[in-house]
């Protein structure tokens, strides 16, 4: 359960030493307390540690379940607050939001990657290497699945099944999720060669770290970052990125928005719907640079 003594002293601060009306106290305990469960499901327990990728992590989840763009703004200025008044009171040692404007709450459509940058950073993992044995299982899972990197790295080594190809992701609502071919390869290889050397004999986890243990969120975002510098991709590829790519492609290639919920994990399909409308933008700019009696096509 995540400790919430601080949300609660900052509640007592507002209301009896600021005198702040009521509906602003509400209005700041509500976002640092949707604050705090994103952090709990991301395998936090406190705000000890919490960094700066956290907070944009959960404004980049606001903008990703279709949250208004004054929500983001509101919930920016609600962080700020409670972080910079408990940072004050010594309470945690470094304040995550100080790097953090306004600007980075308006709301931008997610980037999705073109095909053959995810063929460019799939090929990066040398697999004769059991840490490239693994990682390349990791990036072809992430991209097979959508799978955010709270449930890739939970996985345990029994939810996948090699003979389905099937996934069973457990970290929040139970659902199944296919795996292509490719990944179910590359899977198998690194059960076969590489987990056996690098996991602890008693670890149920499917990604193991080079101590044997379980991976952690921070490590699978360093194997990214690493493999998209060598790919030469020139923005860092985050596992929200590989998970709006997975999104965007599948509905390119005819996948219907209710199976994309059930992938993705969304309780409401308004969640999924972004993901239409970025697709359907994108034909339409493909339309207008292409069709010959469009406007734009004359420019060329």
């Amino acid at each position: 359960m995540f400790d919430t003594t601080l949300i609660d002293e900052y509640k007592n601060y507002l209301t009896n030493e600021r005198q702040s009306p009521a509906n602003t106290v509400c209005s700041y305990i509500r976002d640092v307390t949707k604050f705090s469960d994103f952090l709990y499901t991301e395998g936090k327990n406190d705000f000890e540690g919490v960094t700066e990728a956290d907070v944009r992590s959960f404004l980049s989840h606001l903008n990703e379940i279709g949250r208004s763009q004054a929500t983001l703004a509101r919930c920016t200025a609600s962080l700020k607050a409670f972080f910079g008044h408990i940072t004050d009171e010594g309470s945690i040692k470094q304040n995550p939001v100080t790097g953090i404007s306004s600007a980075a709450a308006v709301k931008k459509p997610p980037r999705i990657l073109m095909g053959d940058e995810i063929e460019q950073l799939l090929e990066q993992p040398d697999v004769s290497d059991p840490k490239g044995s693994r990682d390349k299982a990791i990036l072809e899972t992430l991209y097979a699945t959508g799978l955010r990197v709270s449930e890739l790295v939970a996985l345990d080594e029994s939810d996948i099944n090699i003979e389905t190809g099937l996934i069973t992701c457990r970290n929040g609502r139970v659902r199944i999720i296919p795996v292509y071919e490719a990944a179910i390869r590359a899977i198998r290889y690194y059960l076969s060669f590489a987990r056996p050397k690098m996991a602890s004999s008693d670890e149920l986890a499917l990604f193991v770290n080079t101590n044997g243990g379980r991976m952690s969120r921070q490590g699978l975002w360093k194997i990214l970052k690493s493999y998209t510098e060598k790919a030469s991709i020139p923005e860092d590829i985050t596992p929200q990125i590989l998970r709006h790519s997975f999104a965007a492609h599948l509905l390119e290639n005819g996948a219907d928005l209710r199976s994309l919920q059930e992938m993705l994990g969304h309780a409401d399909i308004s969640s999924t719907q972004i993901y239409a409308r970025i697709v359907k933008q994108q034909l339409k700019e493909v339309y207008n640079k292409t069709h010959p009696r469009s406007e734009h096509s004359y420019e060329r």
